[in-house]
């Protein structure tokens, strides 16, 4: 019974509740310090973009090291594309922010989802992000595994998706590392926050 109470907690979305075991969760794959290339070995994304875009480019994915080498970056990931927080506040964050990060010499800013890139780009373009932040798919959870940043959100139908997390990255080396305890939390993985960790 205890263990069936367990499992329910932790797959909790709206009450964000945990088990002692998850709740003491290490994020081994990917900490300060890291590299995230070679945390990832082998893994792309999928840059959005529409689907002819996608067809044009034989279905081309960017490796890791094309978007963090010889780069300052911020990046964030986030439970989905069209779903609330991550609309109504986690990208509004970032694109509201950007020109204080260009100002900080940041590169670039990336949003990362377990969505495939073509939902990411409908996505930007709905929230008129695009030319602020670049999106990127990563359509098997691939990277998010990778960086044992995944979450199962069955209960909310989204399946395997990733944590709300963001970390500051510089030349491929983790230099800040933020991962939200609920993934309808907001509040360690916004722009204001990791502005002030550069």
């Amino acid at each position: 019974m205890a263990l069936l109470i367990a499992k329910r907690s932790s797959s909790s979305v709206l009450g964000g509740l945990r088990t002692a075991a998850s709740a003491a969760k290490t994020y081994a794959s990917i900490a300060v310090g890291s590299d995230i290339v070679s945390t990832a070995p082998n893994v792309s994304l999928q840059k959005a973009r529409s689907w002819d875009e996608g067809v044009s480019s034989k279905f081309a994915t960017t490796p890791l090291k094309d978007i963090f080498k010889g780069k300052k970056v911020v990046i964030f990931g986030l439970p989905g594309a069209y779903t609330g927080v991550c609309s109504q506040q986690h990208v509004p964050s970032y694109k509201n922010n950007v020109e204080k990060f260009k100002a900080k010499g940041i590169d670039s800013v990336v949003c990362v989802a377990v969505n495939d890139p073509y939902t990411m780009n409908g996505w930007a373009e709905n929230l008129k992000a695009k030319d602020a932040i670049e999106f990127y798919g990563d359509f098997d959870a691939s990277f998010h595994k990778s960086l044992d940043l995944t979450k199962d959100l069955s209960a909310a139908l989204l399946g395997l998706r990733s944590e709300r997390w963001s970390a500051y990255v510089e030349d491929g080396k983790v230099k800040a590392l933020n991962v939200e305890e609920a993934p309808s939390d907001l509040k360690v993985s916004g722009a204001e926050v990791i502005l002030g960790q550069i």
